[in-house]
């Protein structure tokens, strides 16, 4: 089973910035794929399992941007 989470991002402008979020949050453990739309701010994850804030806040943090929350 997947569960599909999107969240809200701050920052993100350009495809690098899409990049960078997806990259960061890929690396949590139980992420099977990761969408980033800087157009929009949103960023859809896919995991195994429920993912905590905490989480993701800390690997967009690490990309360089801001989780708002989820959207």
């Amino acid at each position: 089973m997947t569960t599909e989470t999107v969240y809200e991002v701050k920052g993100m402008t350009c495809g690098h910035c899409e990049g960078a979020v997806s990259e960061e949050v890929s690396g949590i453990e139980g992420v099977t794929s990761v969408k980033a739309e800087a157009a929009t701010g949103r960023v859809t994850v896919a995991s195994a399992a429920p993912l905590t804030d905490e989480a993701v806040r800390a690997a967009v943090d690490e990309a360089g941007y801001e989780l708002v929350g989820r959207a």
